[in-house]
């Protein structure tokens, strides 16, 4: 989730380059190395059921094809203040959907919420953009609900390639529609570099740790790191020289680091979670030894089948 805020620091270069037709090309570079990765760990193509695929393709159109779609739109509307306010609320909205949260968990939550609210600002915006950003939230919910039940079979490396390979056509046909033969153009040394780090860093690799997250510590639980997304964004715009942090950046990412050690705090040990197979257990079920140092199959680096390691 940090690396996924660090995504703010390089949008700026990427800005001018077409969206969908730059967002394609983001997701076909990631999908080849997540498939090279596959192969180099003995990964076999695997069969899916009908509801399996049903499932890839609806996380890979809204997690991650209509997910895109709605920040860019709430950004248009009400700025990328308002879009980072409504999605600080993941940690509290994977909460309440991952089963029946402690106490403390729902608390943990709330802090994270009101840490990434203070990070990113509460900036200005109309009525289209807030309804855009409410997009983008559920479209981050499913990112994580829907691959819940994929997991154990496929493996994160599977999901991760699958839904970014899936994500390539779905958003070749919006920009030939949209934008015509003008979605793709040659890009800028620039824009290439900010494209090939979307591609590597924020989608190969943190899918990776994302979905391998899942199954360990359950959907609440890795909610509450939604919070370090405004951090990343934090600690770039430093390191990148694009402004110095205030001193609300400063205590809302402080915030967000108290919420999630309260939460990890609440929380079980993964051998006490509830096995995953139904987004509604919030992936708290892993399969049989997911989790568990005991199981060799649950290791990322291997992704055996039965398994689902990003």
């Amino acid at each position: 989730m940090f690396l996924v805020g660090t995504l703010a620091g390089v949008s700026g270069v990427i800005q001018d380059y077409p969206v969908y037709g730059g967002q394609a090309l983001r997701y076909l570079l990631a999908a080849a190395i997540l498939l090279a990765v596959a192969r180099l760990a003995g990964l076999r193509a695997v069969r899916l059921t009908a509801r399996e695929g049903a499932l890839l393709a609806a996380l890979s159109l809204f997690g991650l094809v209509i997910f895109n779609v709605c920040v860019i739109e709430a950004t248009r509307h009400g700025g990328p203040a308002l879009v980072g306010t409504v999605l600080g609320t993941v940690p509290l909205a994977l909460a309440l959907l991952g089963g029946r949260p402690s106490p403390r968990v729902l608390g943990a939550a709330a802090v994270v919420v009101a840490g990434a609210t203070l990070a990113t600002g509460l900036g200005s915006g109309d009525l289209p953009g807030l309804m855009w950003s409410l997009g983008a939230l559920f479209c981050e919910l499913c990112f994580s609900l829907l691959a819940i039940p994929l997991l154990p079979k496929l493996g994160a490396v599977r999901v991760s390639a699958y839904s970014a390979a899936l994500a390539v056509p779905l958003l070749a046909v919006t920009g030939l529609l949209l934008d015509g033969t003008a979605m793709l153009r040659v890009p800028t040394l620039p824009e290439a570099l900010g494209l090939g780090y979307q591609s590597v860093i924020v989608t190969t690799v943190a899918f990776f740790l994302w979905y391998d997250a899942l199954p360990r510590i359950g959907a609440a639980t890795a909610g509450l790191f939604a919070g370090l997304i405004p951090v990343g964004a934090i600690a770039t715009g430093a390191v990148l020289g694009l402004g110095t942090p205030s001193a609300p950046d400063l205590l809302g990412a402080a915030l967000v680091v108290a919420g999630i050690v309260i939460g990890l705090s609440a929380a079980g040990p993964p051998a006490t979670a509830t096995a995953a197979g139904s987004p509604a257990a919030g992936g708290r079920q892993p399969a049989a030894g997911a989790g568990s140092p005991a199981a060799p199959a649950s290791s990322p680096a291997t992704g055996a089948s039965g398994r689902r390691s990003p």
